[in-house]
């Protein structure tokens, strides 16, 4: 992988991170199209580890906030609402430890599980919408229970193609709770799995040029691409996220489901 093509992807990463279209799908798209080839998720994971650090700063005044309550002796908001992110961490982490071999597996399956994948993001994102224009803008904050369902289908949502604000979005909109409170949630409950992926890839040396394949210098230029076009999309795009008409998203993912698809058969 060369340094314009790292650029390139980390680019495609952090502009459609916060998005519910699918950075991982997007990827996978991006590679083909340019024909890059990548021997294991190291270059994945480090590009989201990326994003997940402009989330921080996007985030930063919210994650003081809870930090400040965790420290304070008393139970608090802070406190039941880090529980909340924790007990929605469960999935994943079981994915994580148990099925983290089949996840790769699934990555190679190219274009065509990105498109049906990415079918299966309209359909969450029009039953989300329709529903969520049924409650006139009513809803509640994130329970317990709504955490422990948002947190599967974020382990759903490993897949390539199946977008995962999108599907953790919708499922969280499905449930109930407020367009505004499912956001936050789903933008700050992937901080942990992301991060510890990261430090995982990192100890087990998978994140250098003999491991992974990529020049370290490609591994750093994505890194800092995905991180710079992840804070710009997060700065200027959340409010979108929250209160933008989530059909739209459906039909560009449903464009770009069957685009994959087709070109799969031709």
């Amino acid at each position: 992988m060369s340094w314009i093509e790292a650029i390139l992807l980390g680019l495609v990463q952090g502009l459609t991170e916060f998005l519910p279209v699918s950075s991982s799908g997007h990827l996978t798209i991006a590679k083909e199209l340019f024909g890059i080839e990548t021997s294991n998720l190291s270059f994945e994971v480090m590009v989201h580890a990326a994003t997940v650090c402009s989330t921080i700063v996007a985030f930063r005044k919210e994650i003081w906030d809870l930090l400040c309550g965790l420290f304070n002796a008393k139970m608090n908001p802070q406190k039941e609402y880090i529980l909340k992110i924790a007990v929605s961490m469960i999935p994943i982490f079981i994915v994580g430890v148990f099925f983290k071999d089949h996840v790769e597996a699934v990555f190679g399956g190219g274009l065509l599980v990105v498109g049906c994948m990415l079918l299966i993001t309209a359909v969450l994102l029009t039953l989300s919408e329709y529903l969520s224009n049924k409650m006139n803008g009513e809803g509640h904050p994130v329970r317990f229970k709504d955490a422990i369902i948002i947190g599967l289908a974020q382990a759903c949502a490993v897949l390539p193609g199946l977008s995962r604000s999108g599907t953790t979005i919708s499922t969280g909109l499905m449930l109930g709770v407020k367009k505004e409170d499912v956001a936050q949630f789903s933008f700050l409950m992937v901080l942990v799995p992301i991060l510890g992926e990261a430090f995982l890839e990192l100890v087990g040396g998978d994140f250098s040029g003999a491991a992974s394949g990529i020049p370290a210098l490609s591994m750093a230029l994505g890194f800092v691409s995905a991180f710079l076009s992840g804070l710009f999309a997060c700065t200027l795009m959340i409010n979108i996220v929250k209160r933008a008409k989530l059909w739209l998203f459906a039909i560009y993912c449903v464009i770009a489901g069957m685009a994959c698809i087709i070109s799969t058969l031709l």
